[in-house]
């Protein structure tokens, strides 16, 4: 590894090899004579004198890119398009001359671009659908257990472990399905030439229109895609981008709410994110655990977030058919954002695949505040027993806010039931005020609304991904 310059730690940490892979010159210079080849080949089906021979040179040295002569090259004439055409020319003499016929240099930076976006978007897709098949897993795991639901980070009624790990499913479902919409209308620029009126192919191919739209049809179809942009300036609109890093920024905003809510319910000692035996929480306090994993989530998620804010803004300052000031800017803002992406999702999995839940905590909370809550339930018992609701309705108003003052402000246990128990009006004893107190009487429809959310939402789509369901995550550091 190299340590005398900056490395990016978003390669050196965090982003998986695979995403590192679809970003790297390999598959970029790659793509590039990929898109070179089925130029020239649609050339030749349409009739232009291109021969097998030609087109046999180029396949022939597709994936061995001589990086020497092209870096040398671009010293010289200051244009990474025209040095890449020369040094597959001089691997291809025979067929120099057809290479990048008729196209601009956005026929192959914008294509290749779009084939590893959409590539990309792909391995975002893999590991999101895993992340919500292991939280689907956990919610029906603890779709019963009661824990406190908070407002406002204040206490408020009972839900259940499971349901709300419900929340977190559904913001990733959501980003699911925008995701899919993207790759779902994914289309190439195709041939547009140099101000998108495809003007030098019509010229190449005598005036024939429908030869020039066949070219724009094929060379998609040869890449893999059905479609093409129907209209463009030089370049695709840069929208693009800023749509595709908007969904990368849902799901860093998906993925940044998840790690936050685990990390006040860290501090709670009621869920933790994994931690290993041998890891260090602190370099001073030898006992923390700290939530580093979701700290990292909420860290990368930041970036990502704001980084979407670069193609948005490219986006609304393109002039007219072209202008070179979004170059720079994507090939830093959109890889890191997809590195960053990757890397946030890798880290999720791993955490949500190993969470612990703290059942004795969780109850003990409940406990702690579910006199409060039965106030209601206990008031209706001591009607049926003959009570007066608005005499009772007073008294308990009185003794709960006698309770609260004990736990605040003299840190004793919540004595409101002793209160109650002792007060003759509620005619209530201790044994049927606590058959009042029990938390799955006040968790409502929790434990069935995760079962139908599951089984009428989420088994459905991760149907449809169970031959790349069962990833797990390695982190790095």
């Amino acid at each position: 590894m190299t340590t005398d310059t900056y490395q990016s730690p978003l390669c050196v940490r965090y982003a998986s090899r695979e995403m590192q892979e679809l970003f790297s010159d390999d598959t970029k210079f790659k793509t590039w004579r990929k898109l070179w080849i089925a130029l020239a080949q649609t050339e030749q089906e349409l009739g232009l004198p291109i021969s097998d021979e030609q087109i046999a040179e180029l396949i022939e040295h597709k994936d061995d890119i001589n990086y020497d002569v092209a870096r040398a090259r671009e010293k010289e004439v200051r244009h990474d398009v025209m040095s890449h055409v020369y040094a597959y020319g001089q691997q291809c003499p025979k067929a120099r001359g057809i290479i990048h016929l008729g196209a601009t240099s956005c026929y192959v930076g914008d294509n290749t671009d779009i084939i590893v976006m959409t590539e990309a978007l792909k391995l975002i897709r893999t590991k999101l659908v895993n992340v919500i098949h292991v939280l689907a897993d956990f919610a029906l795991q603890y779709k019963d257990i009661p824990t406190l639901g908070f407002t406002h980070f204040q206490p408020a009624q009972l839900t259940t472990v499971g349901k709300r790990a419900t929340l977190w499913i559904q913001d990733l479902m959501m980003d699911l399905e925008d995701l899919e919409h993207q790759i779902s209308k994914a289309k190439l620029l195709g041939s547009k030439g140099t101000t998108g009126t495809q003007a030098s192919f019509l010229e190449l191919f005598d005036g024939d229109e429908e030869k020039v739209r066949q070219a724009d049809k094929r060379i998609a179809e040869k890449m893999g895609f059905s479609a093409v942009f129907p209209v463009s300036g030089q370049t695709y609109s840069r929208k693009l981008d800023s749509q595709v890093l908007s969904i990368l920024s849902g799901i860093a905003q998906s993925a940044y709410k998840f790690s936050n809510d685990l990390r006040l319910l860290q501090h709670l000692k009621e869920m933790e994110e994994p931690f290993e035996k041998s890891q260090i929480g602190s370099s001073a306090m030898a006992y923390k655990r700290n939530p580093m994993r979701s700290e990292r989530i909420s860290s990368l998620a930041r970036y990502v977030i704001v980084n979407s804010l670069n193609p948005a803004i490219t986006a609304s300052t393109q002039w007219f058919e072209r202008t070179l000031d979004d170059s720079a800017n994507k090939r830093i803002s959109v890889p890191e954002a997809f590195l960053a992406v990757d890397a946030i999702l890798s880290i999720y999995l791993n955490v949500t695949d190993g969470m612990v839940v703290y059942e004795n905590v969780i109850h003990k909370r409940i406990m702690e505040e579910l006199p409060f809550m039965a106030t209601e339930n206990i008031m209706m018992q001591a009607v049926k027993k003959g009570g007066d609701r608005q005499e009772l309705h007073e008294k308990i108003r009185v003794h709960s806010m006698a309770a609260a003052r004990v736990v605040k402000e003299e840190g004793k246990p919540n004595d409101l039931l002793d209160r109650i128990c002792a007060d003759s009006s509620f005619h209530m004893d201790r044994d049927e005020i606590h058959s009042i107190l029990k938390p799955e009487l006040y968790i409502g429809r929790a434990p069935s609304q995760t079962e139908e959310f599951i089984r009428d939402y989420v088994s459905p789509v991760l149907e449809r991904f169970q031959d790349v369901l069962g990833a797990k995550a390695e982190l790095s550091v």
